[in-house]
């Protein structure tokens, strides 16, 4: 089932969650145990992180150094997978541009599609990483929107240089991400919505916003997006602040602000363990305000926070 049609039939608002694949290494159970602790919230869709290969520079006998490509964490196509196969959820994998090739992202496309999994969520990644080859246009896609137009052509039977591919069966339907404090990139608020009218006219389904713990600035950017003619729903993504350093960290990593009242009260804790309950308390009161004013459901990002998400989903859903 595609995404946009349980979220368009919900007729109460709808629980989703985000994962990350485990590091190399250590066990697929550890997500396992995350998506057994808030099964019973009903999730609707678990989206999954992807992540491209970073590089290490190992010394050679002869004094060089030889380029290795070091895989941090399994692809996003054997944990969707793996989560559809053990609890029947629908998997969201994500595809990202940075640090993969058009012929990469279409052998993805093509086990997805032998799979059966057919919600995608396209994201451009990160281009900043050091170790990331610089990408040429000819074999790379370096724009969300030029990742598009590669699924789009893949939904029509067709694969990069124009090749012919059959047996497409159950075309590709996919989210991509917005900004309710406009991208980092972006120059202003009008840049910003402008590109994401071009997602939205260029197939996104629907949207899930960045983290955010101002309320406001998320109705506003909603208002914004409808008065510009972008109608599809826009999921808020919620992340609950659960350690001190958050309040730089996160500002820094996401360019986000966080409310004063909410940094003043995690300033005051004495510990992590009191930040978290102050991160729950906040994100219930945040939660309620968005499905009360009409959020059409709650996107939470689990990462290092599964149990505040669950005491969150708790009191919320």
């Amino acid at each position: 089932m595609k995404i946009i049609d349980i979220i368009k039939e919900s007729k109460n608002p709808i629980f989703s969650i985000e994962i990350l694949p485990p590091l190399k290494g250590n066990s697929i159970y550890k997500v396992y145990e995350i998506i057994d602790r808030l099964s019973k919230y009903n999730p609707k869709f678990v989206n999954i992180t992807s992540h491209h290969s970073e590089y290490i520079y190992k010394p050679l006998p002869d004094g060089t150094h030889k380029r290795v490509s070091v895989v941090k964490r399994p692809g996003t196509v054997a944990v969707a997978a793996a989560i559809q196969n053990r609890f029947g959820l629908i998997p969201v994998p994500h595809i990202i541009c940075a640090g993969f090739t058009k012929e990469e992202t279409e052998y993805a496309l093509l086990d997805l599609n032998f799979l059966g999994i057919d919600n995608l969520f396209l994201i451009r990644g990160d281009l900043d990483n050091k170790n990331t080859e610089k990408a040429d246009p000819e074999n790379h896609n370096i724009h969300a929107t030029d990742l598009q137009n590669q699924i789009n052509d893949f939904n029509k039977g067709f694969g990069i240089n124009d090749i012919k591919i059959d047996g497409i069966e159950t075309p590709f339907s996919y989210g991509m991400a917005c900004y309710p404090e406009k991208h980092e990139e972006a120059p202003n608020m009008e840049s910003d919505i402008y590109y994401l009218k071009q997602k939205v006219a260029n197939g996104a389904d629907y949207l899930i916003s960045q983290m955010f713990f101002d309320n406001q600035k998320y109705f506003d950017f909603v208002k914004r997006c409808r008065e510009e003619g972008i109608k599809v729903p826009i999921l808020p993504g919620i992340k609950p602040i659960s350690r001190k350093h958050h309040l730089s960290l996160l500002p820094k990593t996401f360019k986000i602000d966080i409310p004063e009242e909410l940094a003043s009260r995690v300033r005051d804790c004495k510990n992590d363990s009191e930040v978290k309950q102050a991160g729950i308390e906040w994100g219930i009161k945040q939660c309620r305000e968005l499905l009360e004013k009409g959020a059409p459901g709650i996107h939470f990002y689990t990462m290092s926070a599964a149990e505040s998400v669950e005491k969150i989903a708790e009191k919320v859903f």
